[in-house]
């Protein structure tokens, strides 16, 4: 049943955050001058309703919702363990860079691109190793007290929403893939015993909202030609 319940749930957070994504990209973009990414309300609400969801499963009760999903991994999966998850969580990067080195022009220019990846990035950073350091959750492996959130999610979905963001407008299914892989990544880090679901749920959150704050806040002065 647990295992139904974790499928129906990751499924469905992952389905909304894809259309929300999808609804965004009807924007279209100047080739000529760059449109600044604009911030909305409503663009917090899958961020937050990850966070949120994550949040209130993070109880650490024996019959949690969180340990039940961990006992039930380790009855059926225990000796599962794979280090893909380690190279995945940045592919989605490699790609926006891949595709603009074989012609495919993205949203942003190179420059003003990197600049809001590398921002996004420490955004998310900081943001993860707080919460680490603050929460010190142990991992359901036991490893180390790290658990949450989940690094490998919240580096995932950020690496995500910047694929989506600057090619959502020439590919529509761009988003889908894109969240696609930053939702296996999560599943992953489940699967191989290093996480709870609400581990996954409150990394994916920050990665979306660490990207997207990076985007708003950009000023676009990166490359620009000086007179």
């Amino acid at each position: 049943m647990a295992k139904v319940t974790i499928t129906t749930l990751l499924a469905l957070f992952f389905i909304a955050t894809l259309n929300a994504q999808v609804r965004d990209s009807t924007r279209v973009i100047d080739t000529i001058s760059i449109q600044k990414e604009r911030f909305k309300i409503r663009k917090l609400y899958i961020p937050v309703a990850l966070m949120g969801t994550g949040l209130a499963f993070n109880s650490n009760r024996p019959e949690s919702f969180k340990n039940e999903i961990a006992e039930e991994r380790n009855e059926h999966f225990l000796h599962f363990g794979t280090s893909v998850d380690n190279y995945l969580q940045y592919s989605p990067i490699a790609i926006a860079y891949g595709l603009d080195a074989l012609g495919v022009k993205s949203k942003t220019d190179l420059a003003n691109r990197t600049a809001i990846l590398l921002k996004g990035g420490i955004i998310n950073a900081v943001l993860v190793t707080g919460l680490k350091k603050a929460s010190h959750q142990l991992r359901p492996d036991g490893s180390n007290y790290l658990s949450f959130p989940s690094g490998h999610t919240a580096n995932a979905f950020a690496a995500a929403t910047f694929l989506s963001e600057e090619y959502k407008y020439k590919y529509k299914w761009m988003p889908y893939a894109a969240y696609s892989i930053a939702g296996s990544v999560g599943i992953l880090r489940m699967a191989n015993n290093r996480h709870y679901i609400s581990d996954v749920l409150v990394g994916a959150g920050i990665g979306i909202l660490s990207m997207k704050l990076s985007y708003w806040t950009h000023q676009y002065k990166w490359g620009k030609k000086r007179h």
